[in-house]
């Protein structure tokens, strides 16, 4: 007798099963054929990126060699087509080896680039403060002290990957402008800073003492 209500059990199922296929059938095969699409599409597009990403890879590396080897010219046209064209990643740190390979060609040219860079706010910060950096040790021996500040202020402030290279600058810039209360500033800065490396703050307390500044 169980088995018997077994077999309706079942019957009952599959008649189920059947009006729901013949309802929803079609729908289930077009989402599965959607679904094969959409995972083959993704990894296509995975394995041009990665192509794209190998290539980019090999076109910063030949444009690096390049500049190492003094050509720095041939290397700024080239990093300069991989800003423009390459992935995300390689764009960036292209752009900041173009204005690199343009210093020796025009140090006025690569600050304004290392400055277009630190102004771009769709980076990462910790390449805008690297570029900002980048282009205050360019203009520091011109540059006024307020200039200065006005660029890298904000790089100084705790926390940021760059502030000890923003304040050394600064502290340069003070003693440059013989702003002593600047120089103290940014030389107590440097020095209650524990991260702060050992040469940099040697270099500063060697300014303080030029300056005519006792140590505190």
């Amino acid at each position: 007798m169980a088995d018997i209500f077994h077999e309706v059990d079942e019957e009952v199922r599959r008649e189920r099963l059947r009006k729901l296929w013949d309802r929803y059938g079609l729908f289930v095969l077009i989402l599965a054929v959607l679904f094969v699409v959409a995972v083959a599409g993704w990894r296509g597009w995975e394995y041009y990126q990665n192509q794209r990403a190998a290539e980019f890879g090999s076109q910063f590396e030949a444009a690096a060699a390049l500049a190492e080897g003094g050509k720095f010219a041939e290397a700024e046209k080239d990093f300069a087509r991989i800003a423009a064209d390459g992935n995300r990643g390689y764009r960036v740190l292209a752009r900041l080896r173009e204005a690199e390979a343009a210093i020796p060609r025009d140090r006025a040219a690569a600050a304004k680039q290392f400055e277009a860079i630190a102004a771009d706010t769709t980076l990462d910060e910790r390449f805008r403060d690297l570029a900002a950096v980048r282009a205050g040790l360019l203009l520091v021996d011109t540059a006024s002290l307020s200039d200065m500040e006005k660029r890298l202020e904000l790089v100084a402030a705790t926390g940021r990957p760059y502030r000890h290279s923003a304040r050394e600058l600064l502290a340069l810039a003070a003693f440059r402008a013989g702003d002593k209360k600047a120089l103290q500033r940014w030389s107590e800065l440097i020095s209650g800073d524990a991260e702060s490396p050992a040469q940099m703050r040697a270099r500063v307390e060697a300014l303080m003492v030029l300056a005519g500044i006792a140590k505190g």
